[in-house]
Parts: structure tokens; C-alpha cells; sequence
């Protein structure tokens, strides 16, 4: 009898270190409290960040991107279990690729937000967007988890 393939979120990945489980938790409230500032105070400055091209209501876009962050923030503090952890962390790494044409398209186009108001201010912030995605994958055993199942597969 053959054994069912697991996939990257149900392989059973490694425990985290306690630097991992702190860093996901600074992530989480980061992106709860972003998240909050795009219904809020912040929100006018989230605007700057939405693509004028996007066939949406600019504002419809911060809010949906708002509660998005809300949610992923708190996913990742509250959803500890590795299963539940690593498709979180891939939400994460995913969620920063999305709004990454926004972050190019602030650049590009020159608009100012978040006192980031020349050119190298915004090239300097697209640098960071990889680092989110890392920091994403590494601080929930996401990237770890896949590894492993690509090993697994490889020795089948």
C-alpha cells in the first residue's frame, strides 16, 4: 500500500527557534498595525501606493488591502500550529509579491507617500520588499517546509 503525497503545507515542518516564533509575531503586529492605518489615519497615504492603471476605486483597494493585512497580522500571531503556520507564511510572501507593482508603480510615477519623497527614498523602499517576503517565509518554517517536501519528492 503506497503513502499519500504530502504537500508543502501538510509535510510536517521542523520546530522554530524562539528568534522565528519572535519574529513572526513582530511581522504579525506589523502588518495588523499597517493594516489598521489603511482604515484609519494612513489611509490617504496608502493611496499614493495604488497603481493609478488598476481598473479599481483607489480607496477600495487601500481598505481591501487593510483588512487583508488585518487578517494576515493576526494569522500570524494567532495560528501557531505548523500546518496552519506555514500556509499563513505563504499567504504572507504571497500578499507582499501582490502589492509589489504598487510599490514600483510609486516609484516610477514619482508620488510621494509615507515621506518618501525622492527618488532614491522609493528605490530604497523596493529594495525592502524581498526582505518581507523572506522574512515571511523564514519566521513561519514556510520556506523550510518546502524544502523538505522537495527533498521527499526527490527520494521517491
Amino acid at each position: 500500500m503506497t503513502t499519500p503525497a504530502t504537500t508543502p503545507s501538510t509535510a510536517a515542518p521542523a520546530r522554530l527557534s524562539v528568534v522565528q516564533h519572535l519574529a513572526r509575531i513582530l511581522l504579525g503586529l506589523a502588518l495588523a498595525g499597517a493594516g489598521a492605518g489603511h482604515l484609519t489615519v494612513l489611509r490617504e497615504e496608502f493611496q499614493a501606493q495604488v497603481p493609478p492603471w488598476l481598473p479599481l476605486p483607489v480607496d477600495l483597494v487601500v481598505v481591501g488591502s487593510g483588512v487583508v493585512e488585518i487578517t494576515l497580522g493576526l494569522a500570524l500571531i494567532l495560528l501557531w500550529r505548523p500546518r496552519w503556520r506555514v500556509a499563513v507564511g505563504w499567504a504572507a510572501a504571497l500578499f507582499f509579491l501582490a502589492i509589489f507593482p504598487g510599490n514600483i508603480a510609486q516609484f516610477t510615477e514619482g508620488r510621494d507617500g509615507f515621506g518618501l519623497d525622492s527618488d532614491l527614498a522609493r528605490g530604497i523602499r523596493l529594495l525592502f520588499q524581498p526582505l518581507l517576503v523572506a522574512w515571511a517565509l523564514w519566521s513561519t518554517g514556510a520556506w523550510r517546509a518546502w524544502r523538505r517536501y522537495r527533498a521527499d519528492r526527490r527520494t521517491r
